[in-house]
């Protein structure tokens, strides 16, 4: 599996580690950096993964940062990226199964590296479900395409 890689500083340490991990386990790792712990921002690392992942050139994305929490918002940004910050190894399978997740976010601060290679090897594994789960991620499409409303321009509770 082609894998795009990214982190900021705080999360360097970690990319390292989960970097030689997953080309010991056969994968090919896009890393698009950091490539120390020099502060740098994380939205560019966020936005260059979920950009190559959305466009097709990798076929999941993993990024890390200190809580995981702005680089999931940051590449949340990018239309077709689907990334959800993984704490538990059931979570991480649900976000694959449930919201066809194509990008995984670590929280460095809060994930010990045992359990970050557990839930990447989960988050690799799992496979997306479809069925009625199918019809939700397309309208998170829709709401990609048309401003925020996911059906004939209506939100519930919108009278």
């Amino acid at each position: 599996m082609r894998i795009s890689l990214g982190a900021d500083h705080a999360g360097f340490a970690l990319k390292e580690r989960l970097k030689q991990w997953l080309r010991e386990q056969g994968h090919e790792v896009i890393d698009h950096g950091t490539n120390s712990e020099a502060s740098v921002d994380y939205p560019d690392y966020a936005g260059a993964v979920a950009r190559e992942v959305a466009g097709g050139r990798a076929d999941r994305g993993l990024l890390v940062c200190t809580t995981g929490v702005g680089m999931s918002i940051a590449a949340n940004k990018v239309t077709g990226a689907r990334a959800a910050l993984g704490t538990t190894e059931d979570e991480v399978r649900l976000v694959r199964e449930h919201n066809d997740a194509n990008i995984l976010t670590l929280g460095a601060r809060f994930t010990a590296p045992e359990l970050a290679e557990r839930l990447v090897d989960v988050f690799l594994d799992a496979e997306f479900q479809g069925g009625r789960h199918a019809r939700r991620i397309a309208k998170i499409a829709r709401m990609e395409r048309h401003d925020g409303t996911a059906a004939n321009g209506s939100a519930p509770g919108r009278g």
